[in-house]
């Protein structure tokens, strides 16, 4: 359903932000340990140090809000992206950026013995920097310069290339294995709220650069001969976007490993629902992006109770049928 005017798009929003806060109260409330709405009500407001009220406020809460900031933080990643590269399939995961933040973070722990969560940050930034300025120049080599299917399969090599040297890497070493191991499939199992307060500058900075630049991302999807056409500074733009995408990516991947599907899913799913407008796209993907997160981590919690499977294996159940649609549909016209 196409939401056309203004009027219907605010409605829109609002659904959608009351949408996710029933998502993040469900994600405080289920789980394998049996608790109510009414239990989780109480554990804020009259908390007894009982076993239920900890396991809201120490593990529940982080991790329903880890799942939405790093749901939207990857969907607005991919919404740029998409744009940057016309390319249907552009993401965070396909195109090496992830792959290449967690391949960052595994040598610090493999090699250099970092535990601290402030430089985990950073170095998946350096990561993520790394692995996107690798997939644009790889894909913009050779006489036709840069396509969308140059650029997928320069972002498919980076991934490939990045996992390779990581597996190695842990191999050699495996009290490392046992460290990142789920952390590399994708996860927000068992992360402190603290680990989110030493990202959440950097995404916040992320999301609200990426609202502010929606309307020139209006203007460059139109063509780059277009845009410069209109007076916009296209190097500029394309910089402060690579720039948010890396704040982003990073970010998320310091947080919850490497997440993927998100970003190819989210940003598709939104223009179906209000349109190629990237003032209202970015900040629906955001709250689409934290709903498919927070709802594939409640599904995790029950498909093998009591035990758990990483929310990453999740979103690629859902996203690789997905990806194929759109694979056979952006390249072949179908």
């Amino acid at each position: 359903m196409l939401l056309k005017t203004n009027g219907q798009r605010l409605g829109g929003l609002l659904i959608a932000t009351l949408l996710i806060l029933f998502l993040i109260c469900a994600s405080i409330v289920y789980g394998y340990t049996d608790t109510s709405w009414g239990t989780a009500f109480n554990a804020f407001t009259n908390y007894n140090g009982s076993n239920e009220h900890i396991i809201i406020q120490s593990v529940r809460l982080p991790r329903a809000l880890i799942a939405a900031a790093v749901g939207a933080s990857l969907a607005i990643a991919g919404v740029l992206m998409q744009t940057l590269t016309k390319n249907p399939l552009a993401s965070p995961g396909i195109f090496g950026v992830n792959a290449g933040a967690g391949f960052a973070v595994v040598i610090a722990v493999t090699l250099f013995s970092v535990g601290s969560l402030q430089a985990f940050a950073w170095i998946s930034f350096l990561g993520a920097a790394i692995a996107a300025v690798s997939v644009y120049v790889i894909g913009s080599a050779g006489r036709e310069g840069l396509t969308p299917m140059k650029l997928t399969l320069a972002g498919a090599a980076m991934t490939a290339m990045f996992s390779s040297f990581t597996q190695g890497l842990l191999v050699l070493d495996e009290a490392a294995l046992e460290q990142v191991l789920y952390w590399l499939a994708g996860s927000v199992q068992g992360r402190k709220l603290e680990t989110l307060i030493g990202v959440i500058p950097y995404l916040a900075i992320g999301w609200i650069a990426a609202v502010l630049i929606s309307s020139k991302m209006n203007v460059l999807s139109m063509g780059e001969d277009v845009a410069k056409g209109l007076g916009l500074n296209t190097s500029f733009v394309k910089l402060g976007a690579g720039v948010i995408i890396v704040l982003l990516s990073g970010g998320a991947v310091a947080v919850a490993g490497p997440i993927g599907f998100i970003g190819i899913v989210i940003p598709h799913l939104t223009r179906a629902v209000v349109g190629i407008d990237h003032r209202w796209v970015v900040p629906f993907s955001a709250i689409f992006g934290g709903m498919l997160l927070l709802a594939a981590d409640i599904a995790a919690r029950y498909v093998l109770m009591p035990q758990e499977i990483p929310v990453g294996v999740m979103t690629a159940m859902i996203g690789t049928p997905f990806f194929i649609y759109i694979a056979r549909k952006g390249f072949n016209g179908k």
